[in-house]
């Protein structure tokens, strides 16, 4: 029997390599590139770049597969942009937009280095023991060609690993009753990840319907004056030990020193792509 990986491994790798992906939504490349091949300036290429590899799909499906984001701000972009690009040029132009920012941000030496193929290798192992089943998200990411040079295929690996996990972190939310305003709420109440007004002004919740999840989490026992209440950080606990279990798959297949090893590269290339500017300022939470 494979026995579990330890507690918490799970979370570690994710943050750890989760900054590699995610800088192509807001590098100016991305902008750059999309409006090329036709789409407007801002976030539209987040919409059509990410839900790309599911075909033309409507605000319905990205608006249950991205969970968290307001209905109408979907329903702004979503199935317009099918009208002005194809999901193939959309995803040619993704992985253009991958390639130069990480050239950019990490350096050529880096991108051409030993460390980088090093990690590309592992994270690519770690998907082998992705599966698709009630992963939809993940599984039409999984469909698309492995691309050949090393930086692209360790940012295609973690588009894999992430998409997994946030398929399965989806399932965890809706298993609690979290809609996915809680979520967001509850999250940025940590104090990780984005800070409140960029996640509202990114997922399009306007200031009052934040203000109302906020009522309600309060009065729930989750949140006070102060952030997260016992419960409330009790109830994120709870979440991400179950979105972890559900992730656990790549990482109990690596094995726990090499996903050890594949954090400690991730992490320090993630900072080095951070130190070089990879998102606006205001954008993340301080730590």
């Amino acid at each position: 029997m494979t026995s579990q990986p330890a507690p918490g491994i799970a979370a570690r790798a994710h943050r750890a390599l989760d900054t590699l992906h995610a800088l192509v939504y807001f590098v100016p490349e991305a902008d750059e590139e999309y409006t090329a091949i036709g789409l407007r300036p801002g976030r539209m290429h987040y919409f059509a770049s990410r839900s790309a590899p599911m075909g033309p799909v409507g605000a319905g499906v990205v608006t249950a597969t991205f969970y968290n984001f307001h209905p109408g701000l979907v329903a702004r972009f979503v199935p317009s942009v099918w009208e002005l690009v194809t999901p193939a040029d959309v995803l040619a132009t993704r992985r253009r937009v991958a390639d130069r920012a990480l050239r950019r941000l990490l350096g050529e030496d880096v991108v051409a280095g030993p460390e980088l193929a090093e990690a590309a290798e592992l994270a690519r192992a770690a998907t082998t023991a992705l599966e698709p089943q009630g992963r939809p998200l993940f599984a039409a990411h999984a469909e698309l060609p492995w691309p050949d040079e090393p930086h692209l295929v360790l940012w295609h690996a973690i588009t894999l690993l992430r998409e997994h996990r946030g398929d399965g972190h989806t399932a965890v939310l809706l298993g609690a009753g979290v809609s996915g305003l809680d979520a967001l709420v509850t999250h940025t109440a940590t104090g990780r990840g984005f800070a409140p007004a960029a996640a509202r002004a990114t997922r399009g919740w306007s200031e009052e319907e934040w203000d109302a999840a906020v009522a309600s989490l309060t009065a729930r026992g989750l949140l006070d004056g102060d952030g997260l209440t016992p419960a409330g950080t009790e109830l994120r606990a709870r979440l991400e030990v179950a979105t972890d279990e559900l992730a656990a798959a790549p990482w109990r297949a690596l094995g726990p020193e090499r996903t050890d090893r594949l954090t400690e590269l991730g992490r320090g290339l993630s900072r080095r792509a951070v130190a070089a500017g990879a998102f606006p300022p205001g954008l993340m939470a301080a730590r």
